[in-house]
């Protein structure tokens, strides 16, 4: 006996069927772009952990060698040694800080290079080719 060939499915059962696959791997994306964001923002945090721990101990460091340096000084002189310090460490910090903004003035946008390929996706798909 002839069983009955399955039947086909139509226009629309094909693009709902597209239309799963579709969204199953966008879905499949997400949860990835979520489980790596989640590692790390973890890294980036133990980062800062480290990263304060290590001025911490440093600024405790030229706390300790200034005190000590002040303190070694003549009487007449302490005070010179106080003000030289601070114009040091003011200098320090102002040169800090504007080479810290040149830093940033020359880093990209966040996911710049994803931006671009989604923006190459859509004009590959308006084109046709």
């Amino acid at each position: 006996m002839d069983s009955p060939s399955p039947a086909t499915p139509g226009l629309i059962g094909s693009l709902h069927t597209l239309g799963e696959a579709l969204m199953s791997t966008l879905q499949d994306r997400l949860e990835l772009v979520s489980v790596e964001l989640q590692e790390e923002k973890f890294r980036l945090i133990q980062i800062f952990i480290w990263i304060s721990a290590a001025v911490f101990a440093g600024m405790m460091a030229i706390t300790v060698a200034s005190l000590t340096l002040v303190y070694l000084c003549w009487e007449n002189a302490r005070l010179a040694a106080l003000g030289g310090l601070t114009l040091l460490y003011t200098a320090t910090l102002v040169a800090i800080v504007v080479a810290f903004r040149r830093f940033l003035a020359r880093q990209s946008k966040p996911f710049a290079a994803t931006l671009q390929e989604i923006g190459e996706d859509r004009a590959c798909m308006r084109s046709g080719n």
